[in-house]
Order: structure tokens, then sequence, then C-alpha cells
């Protein structure tokens, strides 16, 4: 059967954009912005903060839309977590990479808690004591002072206009804000010099940095017809390309970056995922392990297993009498992981999804299991399979507060309860955090 061609509605009522209306900022919400209501209607309002006063311009909404969003364009009174925000290109209709340039560091991580409060209460019913998470968004990196902006993003995704000229994405559009440098890119993506280029022929750029290696990769993407530019870095570099197809392909070098964390170098082919923060593989690992205290000879389980990166701490913990099983559905990660691990006889890779091949090892029980699912989650019947394996402890890894809270009510249903939770603040200046819960059976429900 042809698959149908989605039909596209226009929204209905007269359109808003561009009106203005003054408003009192109510709390921050999950996606960067804060809540605020004009004549009754809610508005999500970026680059405001909690107790302002400001003049909101709309940018998406008509008369009959449930909601509207805005951008503060005019701070009547500011909060005291408001600084001048040190990017040129941050603020209403320019970047969209970075939403909280404006606030404090510190500030910053108090939105972050009052964000996964708010989606713990609604989602999941529990207050941060019931979580066992005492309130806090760690800093990862050491504390950073007013002002002060961590160069700590190793890969950046750059568009490209159609003269050539690099930027960034603005916010919810195709539209691309020139830029010259980006502040929070680590210092190995700068050095490269993709800024300064002329990028004629090329829709958008990839730069990664490894950290632990001087691996230096660029993946562009060509516009459609166009012949490749020869392209000359101020580093020396991999240089790939993606088709129209998404096939990669190599133009330069290695197909790869090393990338050094948990005492292990690790093979990322094809611009493949890996953490962005150069501590996050490290600081993630710890928290895992110290959560779950994998003992030797213990089963474990590593679903949504990427290059491998908890398959080989677990391994080293439970020892040649335990054994770890890493489930990933990417083919090249899958092949990555089987590299990185191959000295390690106790860990086998699968690769399928999760939800699919589970079922179909035939484990009835496990000692302890790690997911790192997508922003998704797991979903309510992942969740209830591994709830049957009565696993002793189960380590969540978590980039989204929703899907997290809402994952945490589906292990509450099959009886697991969190005994820990934190949460990191590895992506400093957007609203992005990760978390890790450590579940365990609760008494009396297995």
């Amino acid at each position: 059967m042809r698959p149908t061609k989605p039909v596209l509605r226009q929204p209905s009522g007269d359109p808003l954009v561009g009106e203005r209306y003054e408003v009192e900022v109510g709390p921050v919400a999950h996606g960067g912005h804060c809540v605020a209501r004009h004549e009754g209607r809610v508005l999500f309002v970026r680059h405001a903060l909690p107790g302002e006063r400001v003049i909101a311009q709309v940018t998406d909404g008509t008369t009959t839309s449930r909601f509207l969003r805005a951008d503060a364009v005019e701070v009547l009174e500011a909060a005291k977590e408001r600084i001048e925000a040190p990017c040129p290109f941050s603020g209403p209709g320019k970047c969209g990479g970075c939403d909280w340039q404006h606030v404090t560091p510190g500030g910053q991580r108090k939105l972050k808690g009052s964000v996964l409060t708010e989606q713990l209460a609604k989602l999941a019913g529990l207050t941060p004591e019931e979580a066992h998470w005492d309130g806090s968004v760690e800093p990862v990196g050491g504390k950073l002072q007013a002002g002060e902006v961590p160069a700590w993003r190793t890969r950046v995704q750059y568009a490209v206009d159609e003269d050539g000229a690099i930027g960034l994405r603005k916010h919810r559009s195709h539209d691309i804000q020139p830029i010259d440098r980006c502040l929070i890119a680590a210092p190995g993506v700068t050095e490269l010099g993709i800024e300064s280029r002329d990028w004629t022929g090329v829709a958008a750029v990839d730069a990664i940095a490894a950290s632990g290696s001087s691996d230096r990769q660029v993946i562009l993407r060509p516009r459609p017809g166009e012949q490749l530019p020869l392209v000359e870095l101020d580093r020396e570099t991999s240089i790939a390309r993606i088709d129209e197809q998404d096939l990669f392909h190599r133009v330069h070098g290695r197909t790869f970056v090393r990338e050094r964390a948990a005492g292990r170098t690790w093979r990322v082919s094809n611009g493949g995922f890996w953490q962005i923060h150069p501590e996050a593989p490290d600081t993630l690992v710890d928290a895992v392990l110290s959560g779950l205290d994998p003992q030797w000879g213990e089963n474990a389980l590593d679903l949504y297993c990427g290059v491998g990166l908890f398959a080989g701490a677990l391994a080293e913990r439970v020892g040649e009498d335990g054994a770890v099983l890493g489930i990933e559905s990417g083919k090249q990660a899958v092949a990555d992981a089987r590299h990185n691990l191959a000295a390690l006889e106790n860990v086998r890779i699968e690769c399928d999804k999760v939800e699919t091949l589970l079922p179909r090892t035939g484990i009835t029980s496990t000692d302890l299991i790690v997911l790192d699912p997508p922003r998704a989650g797991a979903g309510r019947d992942t969740v209830a399979h591994l709830c049957s394996l009565s696993a002793r402890r189960i380590a969540y890894v978590a980039c989204d507060p929703a899907a997290l809270s809402r994952d945490l009510a589906f292990f509450r249903e099959g009886g697991y309860r969190p005994v820990s939770l934190r949460a990191f603040d590895l992506f400093p200046m957007t609203h992005h955090f990760e978390c890790v819960a450590i579940l365990e059976p609760i008494a009396g429900r297995q």
C-alpha cells in the first residue's frame, strides 16, 4: 500500500505572532521556558525567570490556541539570578541552543531542580523525599562564577545557510543564526576553525573533538546535487560525508574517534552516540556503580548499551564468574561495543531493539539491570518485563525528567521503588540535565 501523505493542518484563528503583553512570570516549566498568563491564557515564555515582570512578545499561536509561545523582549522587574548573557548570539530571536545564558550558574541548577520536582510530582506521584533525592542538581567540573561560560560541548552540530555561512538553528525554527564562535564549544572544536570557513554547497557540519585523545572528526552533509567542497581545517582532522540516504562515507582519515573514560579507550564510529560533556561518562559510570554495588559473580543486563560504556564497567566488577548481556539496536554501535569489549570474555552484546529481543532471550531472572533509554523513555511494557526479572537493583540513566518520572510510575506498578536519585548538570546554559535513579524491590511485593 502506498503510504498516505500527511495532511498539514493550518492553525485556526487569527495569528497573534508579534503581539506584546505585560505579564508576571510564574514557575519554570519543562522545556526551558516559564509559565505566565494573560487574560486567562497560558504563555510559555523563554528568556524570562520566575518572579519577573516582562513584556512578552508572541512567537507562535493564534486567537484560538490553547497556549501561546513567547519571548521576553523587555524585563521590567528582574530576578536576582538574572545576568547579562555572555554570548552575543543568545536572546530573543537568536540561537536556540542555550536556554539560560541569562541566568547565574546556581540559578540554572535551581531551575533544573524545580523542573525535576514538578515532573516527579506530576507524573510519578513522588516527592523528592519519596524519591530519595536531596533536591540538588550537582555541578560537574567545578562551580562557575556568574557570567562564566564553560566550554564543555565536545560535539557541535552546525547548520549552513545558502550562502555558505555557518551558524546554529534558532529556537523551534529552520532559520539559522550566523555565528563566529560558540562559547560552550570545547576547545578542540573551536580550534578547528569551522566558523571562519566558507561552506558553500554544504547543508550541515558536525564537529567532534574526542576527550582523552587528539582525535577530531568533521562530518559534512552536502546540499542535494552539490559537490563536496575541498576542506582545509586548522587541525589534522578526519573527514566524512553523509549522503541523501543518510549513509556514511569516509573522505579522509579515520571513520571513528577514540574516547577515554572509565579506565578504557572507546571507539565511537560515524558520529555515533557518546556523552558530549567530557566528564559525563565517568560521572555517570561512578553514579551507576556506587548505586548498584555490583558483586563478584553477579549477572547483569545493560540495555540500550550504545558502545558498551556501562557493560564494560559492570563486567570488571562482576568478574569472570559473572556475566553481562548488552542490548543495542544500532548496528554500528554494536560493532563498536564488541570491539571495545573484546578482551572481556564475560560480556555479550546483541543487536536488536530491547523490547523485541529481551523477551526472546529466555532470561527469567538477573541480579542487576542498567538502562539508558532514548529521550522517550523505556515505556510501560518494557518496564513491566524488567520488573518480572526480580533484579536486586536497577539503575535508570535518564536525559529527560518527564520520561524518567513516567517510567518510575510504571516501576512502582511492577513492585520497584527508587532508593536513590541524583541529578547532574551535564549541559550548562541549557535546560537539559541527566539523572541516575537506583531502584529496589518494594518489600512484600516480589
